[in-house]
This record gives C-alpha cells, sequence and structure tokens, in this order.
C-alpha cells in the first residue's frame, strides 16, 4: 500500500522543472522515492526504496520530506523499517538547500530507532554521496546487492577534482562487506529471508503500535510549527551582497586566512586534546577544553593548517568528532564544532575505514545531542566532512564561509562534465553565507571587514565574542526543550 502524496513544491526554474517532467516521464514515478507499507511473510513492514531511474535517485527536498514523512509514520505506527537506496546522492539542481536534507532524514531515522523499531538497509547498485553518508548508513544491520557500486564520492567527480581515477575494486559492495563496512552482500531474495530471521529475533517489538498518548506526543514533537525566532532572532550582519559566491570560495581559500588555531589564542584555561581514545588520531581536527569569554565548552572543527593537498578529514576525525560529542554529554558542557574543510578524505583508506557512515553517525548523534550546540562556518564547509558538523542549537557563519554537497568545480563536473561551470553553480547553488541566512541554515554572519585573512586578530576577537554570546543565549535551556527544538529546526529546512 502506498503512503505517496504528490510530492511538495520547491523552488524550481523552468529548465530544472522539465528536467522533473521528463524524469517522470521516463520513470513512471513522481518523485526518485516511494514509499508505502507491505507484509513480509505475514509481518507489517514499511518501506522506503529509490527510483534510480528518476535523475539518477538523487534526493532533493521533495523527496527527503518523502523519506522522513514514511519514516515518521512507521515511528507512529510501531512497524520496522526497511529502506533501499539506490542513488547519486544529493540532486545538484537544488543545491546546499538539498544537501542539508540529509540532516531532517537522519533525524528521524534516530527517532525511529530509539523507539526501538528495526531499520534494516539494502543498498543497491549505485548507492554514493549523501545518501550513503546519511540513511543508507544508519541501519541497524545493512546488507548490499552483489556488485553494487558504493561510496563517499562518485568516480567522475574524484577524476575531475584530481585528474586521475579512483582506485579500482574499493567502492564495490564486496570490497565493504571484506573491510566491515556492510553485514553482508547478498541477492534480494536472500535478504528478504535475512530480514523475516530478524524479525523473529527481535519480535518484541513486531505487530506492538503505540499507545495513544504516546501517538499523540509523537505527531505533537514532530508537526509542530513553533519557533524560538521570537527568543534568538536571526542577525544579518557584515552582509557578502556585492560579491558573488564563487569570490567567497577564493577569498575562503587564502592559506593565511584564520582558522580555529586562530580563534583559540583569544580562548582561556585551554586544554588540548588528541586522538579518539581508541588509538586513533587525525591531525587534520583539533578537540580542546576552553572558556570562551568566561564561558566552558568543549571545541572541536577542522584544522585549515594541518589539510594539505587531500590530506582531509579521515575516518578517525570523525571518531574523534564524536568523542567530543560525547565528553559535551558526559561533563554537561556545551559543544562548539568549527566547520572550514575542503572536504573529506577521498582515498581508498577512506572507504575502507568507514567515511561515509561515521558521518551519518555524526549527523544521528548531534540531532539528538543533550547539551547546548552552536556550529560555526569559518571558511570553507564542502561535502559530508562539514555537514557532519553541522546540525546545532544556533550555526554561525563568517561573511565569505560558504557550504557546498561538493567544492563548485566538482558539482560543475556532475551537472557539465568539466569544472569551468564552477562560478556560475556556486551562485546558482545559494552556497554563500547570505544564501544560507535566506534559507535559514545559518543564523548569523559574523562579519570580515573585508576580509578575514586582512583582519586576523580583530576577526577571530570578533568570532570568539559571538559564540560566547550565543552560548549564554542557550544557557538554561533543558535537555528536553533543546533536542525538540533542534530536531524541529532541520524537520522545516527547505518547506
Amino acid at each position: 500500500m502506498s503512503w505517496d502524496r504528490s510530492p511538495v513544491e520547491v523552488a524550481a526554474g523552468a529548465e530544472y522543472r522539465e528536467d522533473l517532467r521528463a524524469a517522470a516521464d521516463r520513470s513512471g514515478v513522481d518523485e526518485s522515492v516511494v514509499t508505502g507499507e507491505g507484509r513480509l511473510r505475514g509481518r507489517r513492514i514499511a518501506v522506503i526504496a529509490c527510483e534510480f531511474g528518476f535523475l539518477a535517485g538523487s534526493i532533493g527536498v521533495a523527496a527527503a520530506e518523502r523519506i522522513v514523512l514514511a519514516v515518521e509514520r512507521a515511528t507512529e505506527l510501531g512497524l520496522p523499517l526497511v529502506a533501499s537506496p539506490t542513488s547519486g546522492g544529493t540532486r545538484m539542481q537544488e543545491g546546499t538547500v538539498a544537501f542539508v536534507q540529509m540532516v531532517k532524514i537522519a533525524g528521524a531515522v534516530t527517532i525511529h530507532k530509539a523507539a526501538g523499531y528495526p531499520y534494516l538497509v539494502y543498498l543497491r547498485d549505485p548507492t554514493m554521496g549523501g545518501v550513503f553518508a546519511s540513511w543508507g548508513s544508519l541501519g541497524h544491520m545493512t546488507f548490499a546487492e552483489p556488485g553494487a557500486l558504493i561510496g563517499f564520492l562518485g568516480p567522475r567527480v574524484y577524476r575531475a577534482l584530481y585528474g586521475r581515477p579512483f582506485p579500482e575494486g574499493v567502492q564495490t559492495a564486496e570490497n565493504l562487506y571484506r573491510n566491515g563496512v556492510v553485514d553482508g552482500v547478498v541477492p534480494v531474495r536472500v535478504f528478504r529471508r535475512i530480514v523475516h530471521r530478524v524479525l523473529n529475533v527481535v519480535n518484541n517489538v513486531q505487530g506492538q503500535g503505540i499507545s495513544d498518548s504516546d501517538r499523540s506526543g509523537s505527531r505533537t514533537a514532530v508537526e509542530s510549527t513553533g519557533s524560538d525566532d521570537a527568543k534568538y532572532p536571526v542577525e544579518q550582519t557584515g552582509s557578502s551582497a556585492d560579491r558573488s559566491a564563487w569570490d567567497s570560495v577564493l577569498i575562503s581559500r587564502r592559506p593565511d586566512r584564520p582558522g580555529i588555531r586562530e580563534l583559540l589564542r583569544h580562548v582561556t584555561d585551554r586544554v588540548p586534546l588528541s586522538g579518539t581514545g581508541q588509538g586513533e588520531s587525525d591531525r587534520t581536527v583539533v578537540l580542546a577544553l576552553a572558556r570562551l569569554r568566561g564561558r566552558p565548552c568543549v571545541v572541536f572543527g577542522h584544522d585549515r593548517a594541518g589539510q594539505t593537498g587531500e590530506n582531509t578529514m579521515g575516518p578517525a576525525a570523525l571518531r574523534e568528532a564524536r568523542r567530543s560529542m560525547q565528553l559535551a554529554a558526559e561533563l554537561h558542557l556545551p559543544l562548539v564544532l568549527v566547520i572550514d574543510t575542503a572536504g573529506a578524505a577521498l582515498s581508498r583508506e577512506a572507504e575502507e575505514r568507514g567515511l561515509a557512515p561515521e558521518i551519518a553517525r555524526c549527523l544521528a548523534d548531534l540531532i539528538t545531542l543533550e547539551t547546548p550546540t552552536v556550529s560555526v562556518l569559518l571558511g570553507q564547509g564542502s561535502g559530508g566532512g562539514a555537514l557532519a558538523l553541522l546540525p546545532a542549537d544556533r550555526v554561525l557563519a563568517a561573511t565569505h564561509a560558504w557550504l557546498a554537497p561538493l567544492p563548485p568545480e566538482g558539482a560543475s563536473a556532475i551537472v557539465f562534465r568539466d569544472t569551468e561551470h564552477a562560478p556560475a553553480l556556486a551562485d546558482a547553488q545559494r552556497i554563500c553565507a547570505a544564501d544560507l541566512l535566506a534559507d535559514g541554515v545559518v543564523d548569523r554572519i559574523v562579519p570580515e571587514y573585508p576580509d578575514a585573512a586582512d583582519e586576523s586578530v580583530d576577526f577571530a576577537r570578533r568570532m570568539v565574542s559571538t559564540i560566547a554570546a550565543e552560548l549564554t543565549r542557550l544557557d538554561g535551556r533543558s535537555a528536553d526543550e533543546l533536542v525538540l527544538v533542534r530536531q524541529q529546526r532541520y524537520r522545516r529546512l527547505g518547506l
């Protein structure tokens, strides 16, 4: 039984609307995702599946909304949920607002799992990008189709960015199974038997709905449109309206631009920490305890000084990020996250050590973290490595910071099969701070006069003071209120 309603309307120019119409005609469906309810050997289950024939199974606002509605309905009905993605990732035509939809999908799945209901994933050929790095990696159990291409970054984008092919045999279901990223590689008929066995084991939740009072409470948490804007008004300062998004991209790449280490020079009682505590360390990130203008907190973020060429945030860095979240929760301290990355690591090691699943786990942890959070877009905000640190109670951005599913050159490689359209795509995808503010991704812009690299000390002091002020605003809110308002914030993005 289908659960699908007509897709929500999204902002679309004439060319994109024609793409959507043509995709519907070719595929026979009205979006890249279909959802519904069925029975597996007599048991009721909810199902979410991608249709690759509709714009390569890409996920935009309408597809994400359909997924989230289905997850929420499965949770309300107390049904196990089976997801079967096959997708190229984020829908480039919708830009950054489509990219951040992965946060709300991960949040809905996390709530479903926290309620005690199974979430089982079957990855089909291909499953890439933001889909693999969010709901495609959050299953209680994850299996894959034999021979499926599965990975974080598509081979064509890698070649466009680095001028050489990605190593062969890495982004395959069989290789990820050998490296412990997925639980098995089986044809769909075998997966059905596995799902049946899993549900036999966890039958304590099978056939159980939830009480009327619980159902009412769940709906309130999901559907409330209450906003904290009256308490925390959106602010726009340091507007970059006189510059293009591509200008901001170039400015953010200046080697002398201040990074997280410059911010930490203007805090007190700084205690640097290192590694995951489990035998891994990544020098592209920084973790510390500190006081910002008297406000104690845990600080974690990308270190632009530690990122060189292809040496960017890897799986160990993401596990260190999760350590920062655990520290903040256990010590009852706010968490400050600093985003400043050209992108997560793109390598054999990163794929085989679970880069995409770690991004997904960061999203799930942050959306449910029971302590105040402030995220800071300091410079470059490219790809899953940036998104992994984004979900927060308050999001700040420097004037020339930006956030995008890929570097503009990578997006150009997907859409136009070259990198020459990068400047135009940077504008079209609404990646710059001013557009992010208008779209509700960012709450406040911290000005640069005119460029942080030209006023490094003053900018660092200004940013630290602004972060401290946001921590003060969040002070005194209960854990339940923090989590609920944060979930509602990301639930509404793009709608």
